[in-house]
């Protein structure tokens, strides 16, 4: 049971990167608090590195969940909470952003999945979704996006999106295993109070 009584709800979605979370959220028109923004400072000894000793933003340890659980909580349960903005291309938080949510609102990310337990064992939790694209147009769709925003050298993001191809599946079967619901992106409809609107795949 939470602590505080839940003026909010919110609704967990996660997806192989590339995926169209961030797209899809905001078509959605509800508050998003934006969970990739809760990555590890570049500095900070339990972030986990390749073997480039580059940070290895895919590894689920590079996320801080903690962080991201509590921001989600407070959220739900206060009605705003200050969150962070961070640069990937940077390996740094950059500035904070204030999130209101009167009412339903989405928590996105890559490991959006880590919260599904901790949402649910708080009384803050209205749904879990992942996204199941298809992985090749994902593949396409992610590099470009990381390309155009210079997330890094482009030789590393090409071999990073060829891994991320190989690993697509497993993405979407770990997030089922920890209670989301499969839906395909084209299919999702924008989730209600009172109900699940998300249709499945």
């Amino acid at each position: 049971m939470p602590s505080s009584p839940v003026h909010a709800r919110a609704v967990l979605l996660a997806g192989p990167s590339g995926s169209g979370k961030s797209t899809l959220a905001a078509g959605w028109g509800l508050p998003v608090l934006r969970l990739d923004d809760f990555y590890r400072e570049g500095d900070d000894p339990l972030l986990p590195r390749d073997d480039t000793g580059r940070p290895d933003w895919d590894a689920e340890d590079s996320w801080n969940t903690a962080d991201a659980l509590a921001a989600v909580v407070a959220l739900a349960t206060t009605g705003t909470v200050e969150a962070p903005v961070y640069a990937l291309g940077e390996d740094r938080r950059v500035g904070s952003r204030t999130v209101t949510a009167p009412g339903l609102f989405v928590a996105e990310g890559l490991f959006a999945d880590r919260l599904v337990a901790g949402c649910r064992e708080a009384g803050v939790l209205a749904d879990a979704i992942v996204l199941a694209p298809n992985a090749v147009l994902t593949f396409a769709r992610r590099f470009a996006r990381d390309v155009a925003e210079a997330r890094k050298p482009v030789p590393l993001l090409a071999r990073r999106g060829l891994r991320l191809l190989r690993e697509h599946s497993a993405v979407v079967r770990r997030c089922v295993d920890a209670g989301m619901r499969p839906v395909a992106p084209h299919r999702a409809e924008a989730p209600t109070i009172g109900g699940r609107a998300a249709a499945a795949v």
